[in-house]
């Protein structure tokens, strides 16, 4: 085959999707069975909804109008410009992923890659050969580890949990609640249910970090829950590279910052579409300049806002300052709204 893909979650499928119409004979390797359930915000920038659209995918969900941030009684709103997002339960996007790719004939086997060789004709993975491979293979991904390419990090490691609520959605927007260590994003996927996940740097259980935020606690209050409390982390990775010879790192895999800016599902898309790009053009070498300039804007907004609310002062500040300065916030959430790479 010209490509195999491990990894079947989004970044893995819209890899299949986009080299099936770059002609392409690809195979996904997916170790998990049917669909793929993980602890994510749940809410799609403007961005990934347009990169879904053009692939024919269409989620369903609860339109998103922008972002609200919210500190106590202070609260602040803007709206995206670059039309609606969508807040889409990340089962319900993993199975219309699939369906499409299904459609447009590409195999998926349950399977992983354990060993991956290369020569200079193509990769063998388990004794299988492709001429390239992407691994898609999620935010501790084996391949990354395998190659050498890992760069482990100690330093502020933050996990995210989610629990979803069956109520009504209050608001159009996704709230973000600050607290004095720990964000709450609460994104509306339906018209009876609400997803909340907290990122934070310490550890216990969801409902303990929950009362960081009383009055988001208050509201959820009486409210039923559906399905387990799912958990991800430590977020940040870090790659030394995104290429090794005929292997491309894509999505989570490729090295991931934070969920704190919402960019993650448009990031996994844009970069799908760029390595296959370079596959197609028979230059893996390419993906690595094409992912740094998908990521450039992503890596130092999250980085920068990262290292700024680790003082407590300023992250006390945020949220009044954007009151204060709502040109500024707006400015901020309608860079993270486009297209990544537009």
């Amino acid at each position: 085959m010209d490509l195999l893909v491990v990894g079947g979650g989004p970044a893995g499928l819209a890899t299949a999707l986009h080299a099936v119409r770059a002609g392409l004979d690809v195979t996904v390797w997916e170790q998990r069975a049917g669909t793929v359930d993980k602890a994510c915000g749940e809410g799609l920038m403007p961005g990934a909804v347009t990169a879904l659209a053009a692939l024919g995918v269409h989620p369903p969900g609860h339109d998103l109008r922008g972002i609200r941030y919210v500190a106590g009684p202070r609260r602040v709103d803007a709206d995206f410009r670059a039309g609606p997002g969508r807040g889409v339960r990340r089962t319900a996007l993993h199975a219309v992923l699939r369906e499409a790719v299904l459609a447009a004939g590409v195999r998926i086997e349950q399977r992983t890659a354990r060993r991956v060789e290369q020569d200079e004709d193509g990769v063998v993975a388990d004794g299988t050969r492709a001429g390239h491979l992407v691994a898609a293979d999620g935010l501790h991904s084996p391949i990354r580890r395998a190659l050498g390419l890992h760069r482990p990090r100690r330093a502020h490691r933050r996990h995210g949990l989610r629990r979803h609520y069956v109520l009504a959605p209050w608001s159009d927007r996704v709230e973000v609640h600050w607290a004095r260590d720990a964000e709450a994003y609460v994104t509306p996927v339906a018209d009876d249910l609400v997803g909340v996940a907290v990122l934070t740097t310490g550890r216990g259980p969801y409902d303990g970090h929950l009362a960081a935020f009383p009055e988001l606690r208050e509201r959820l209050a009486g409210a039923g829950t559906r399905g387990p409390v799912r958990g991800a982390g430590p977020l940040r990775q870090d790659a030394s590279a995104r290429t090794a010879g005929r292997v491309l790192l894509v999505g989570d895999a490729a090295g991931y910052v934070d969920a704190l800016t919402g960019e993650g599902v448009a990031l996994a898309l844009a970069q799908a579409a760029a390595a296959v790009r370079a596959v197609a053009g028979g230059d893996p070498s390419a993906y690595e300049r094409e992912w740094r300039r998908l990521t450039r804007r992503h890596r130092r907004l999250t980085q920068a806002l990262l290292g700024a609310t680790r003082v407590p002062p300023v992250r006390a500040a945020l949220v009044p300052v954007a009151r204060r300065l709502p040109w500024v916030f707006s400015a901020a959430v309608d860079a993270l709204a486009h297209p990544v790479g537009v």
